[in-house]
């Protein structure tokens, strides 16, 4: 496997960052994750205003600009085999003395990136759907940053495996939605979608877009707003959604059945569209 950093391509076996860095002393930085089908980078700049986002949330400069990114990303892609894959990018603040306060003067950022293979949900997944758990959203109010001081996350994530279920849906304040552990939430009810607002309480994510355009090109309705509690726990169906696992259907919560129990009409008219779309767009 090659990786990027500093400026280098190399063997993973190769890489090394030092103790100081501060995104291992502090998870001080950010990172991205971009699905590449065929070999080509999905809405990379789209992506990359996110990573933009991300920077400026955390006041530390992009190290590069869209068109170096590009270069850069192009150049991993094909140092690697699979024809789909997924970037990881990250980017810290660099090597410093440990202080809480940013370094003065600053210091070069630590640039990372590697390809990993792209692998989809399993034909078990999507015929009869995926359990899920409630849980408390107890993370800080910047959930808009794709930080990767991800430990609040991985506790959530981890509560939804040791009850047995693929995921944990957050609840903030005991009242609203406000996304999954590692993915967007949506509601239906009454054959509308229910999509959480871009805010800071949750990660804006790209795959989230997708499935609004989908919706807004096929007549289905939707309507984004808050969520509340009681809407999810009452919803006709759910839909899980993320740039690795594209849309799968939530058949039951907290171990009771969503709906029937079954992946229902909405994600059944959804998942084809959003494959008609992988095909036709993403791969072109």
């Amino acid at each position: 496997m090659s990786i990027y950093l500093n400026g280098a391509f190399m063997p993973i076996e190769e890489a090394r960052v030092p103790v100081l860095d501060r995104g291992f002393i502090f998870g001080d930085g950010v990172y991205e994750v971009i699905p590449v089908y065929s070999r080509r980078p999905f809405r990379l700049a789209e992506h990359l205003k996110r990573l933009q986002h991300s920077l400026d949330g955390i006041k530390l400069p992009n190290p590069h600009s869209e068109a170096e990114w590009t270069d850069i990303l192009n150049e991993l892609i094909q140092r690697n085999e699979p024809e789909d894959q997924y970037l990881y990018l990250h980017i810290t603040r660099g090597v410093a003395r440990r202080d809480h306060a940013f370094p003065n003067p600053p210091v070069p950022p630590t640039v990372f990136a590697l390809s990993n293979p792209l692998t989809t949900p399993s034909a078990e997944q999507l015929q009869h759907g995926i359990d899920c758990i409630t849980v408390v959203d107890n993370r800080w109010l910047r959930c808009d940053i794709k930080s990767i001081a991800l430990l609040p996350n991985v506790l959530l994530r981890q509560a939804a495996v040791d009850a047995g279920c693929a995921e944990a849906i957050l609840i903030r304040d005991d009242a609203f939605l406000t996304e999954g552990a590692a993915s967007n939430i949506f509601v239906v009810k009454n054959d509308k979608l229910l999509a959480p607002p871009k805010d800071n309480f949750m990660l804006p994510g790209i795959t989230y877009d997708v499935i609004l355009e989908l919706a807004a090109a096929n007549g289905i309705p939707y309507e984004v707003r808050r969520v509340t509690k009681a809407e999810v726990l009452s919803a006709d169906e759910l839909l899980l959604t993320s740039s690795t696992r594209e849309v799968l259907a939530i058949t039951t919560l907290d171990g009771k059945p969503v709906g029937d129990g079954k992946p229902g009409t909405m994600f059944t008219r959804l998942y084809p569209l959003y494959q008609t779309f992988k095909r036709e767009v993403m791969r072109k």
